[in-house]
């Protein structure tokens, strides 16, 4: 069984309460003379939840791959035991991740680490629906796949520096044998070595499942900021429309765990036979 690591020690080891606030007791040495005032320039430590810590616990597992997607994680118990709290704790930690499409419960089997493969999670990232039909993923056409500098915008919204490698995609999405959306993609270069334009068009299935096959990079949650545009005469071509036409502009920053960008996708979608759909709750 694995031990407690220290930064929980003093919250779920030695007989502590699970809630995670710091004790005191008859034993506590007073503080030192030059010690400094508590005050603005000294703010108190905040402290998490316990749950919250667990939480951040068994994502660290799965962003160093301890358990990798479409495996099964340890049970409840055996990760309450693991970390030294209660299998409630740890419910709770699972209920906030699956909440987040990290991890997925199955009936009677056991829970397990979701992949950009599953419905739940494949379908997460597209929003654009027919206005007939199901939602259902189109032909990707890889107009051109290069590795380059990052110009500063870019560099800005990956948070890496001017110049930084970057990987640039360009495709077109057709649904039902129409143009519908024209992707620009820029990636993280240290994380998509060997992508090439080759091995995107032989992909059979989402890009974002390729990512996580085959670079171990999986998109954990996305921003979005969307705006009318009237297509200009390149993107009026490559999707078969007129010049002027209106078009959903859609800049997606996506990132992995640790909360970090490594994608930022600029697409012209549309929307004559399509709308863009965003669940809120």
């Amino acid at each position: 069984m694995s031990s407690l690591p220290t930064s929980l020690s003093a919250a779920a080891g030695n007989g502590a309460p699970e809630s995670g606030a710091p004790q005191s007791g008859a034993g506590a040495q007073p503080p030192a003379a030059n010690a400094p005032a508590a005050g603005p320039a000294n703010p108190s430590p905040t402290f998490s939840p316990l749950y919250q810590q667990i939480k951040a616990l068994i994502t660290q597992s799965l962003q160093s791959g301890e358990w990798k997607p479409g495996e099964m994680i340890p049970s409840e118990m055996d990760l309450a035991a693991r970390y030294k709290v209660s299998q409630g704790t740890v419910r709770k930690a699972i209920d906030e991740l699956a909440a987040e499409n990290l991890v997925a419960r199955r009936q009677g089997k056991g829970t397990f680490v979701t992949t950009h493969y599953e419905d739940v999670v494949k379908f997460r990232f597209l929003r654009l629906v027919p206005d007939e039909g199901e939602p259902h993923y189109g032909a990707s056409r890889v107009l051109e796949c290069k590795r380059l500098r990052a110009p500063a915008e870019i560099a800005r919204l990956l948070d890496i520096r001017t110049g930084d490698s970057v990987v640039q995609i360009r495709r077109v999405l057709t649904f039902s044998n129409e143009a519908t959306v024209l992707d620009e993609i820029w990636l993280l270069g240290t994380n998509f070595k060997g992508l090439t334009a080759e091995k995107l068009n032989e992909w059979k299935g989402p890009m974002y499942a390729l990512f996580e096959a085959e670079f171990g990079t999986r998109m954990i949650r996305a921003t979005e900021k969307i705006r009318a545009v009237s297509a200009d005469n390149t993107a009026a071509e490559l999707l078969s429309v007129a010049p002027g036409t209106p078009l959903l502009s859609v800049e997606r920053v996506s990132f992995t765990y640790g909360d970090r960008p490594v994608e930022v996708r600029r697409g012209l979608y549309v929307t004559t036979r399509h709308y863009y759909q965003n669940d809120l709750s």
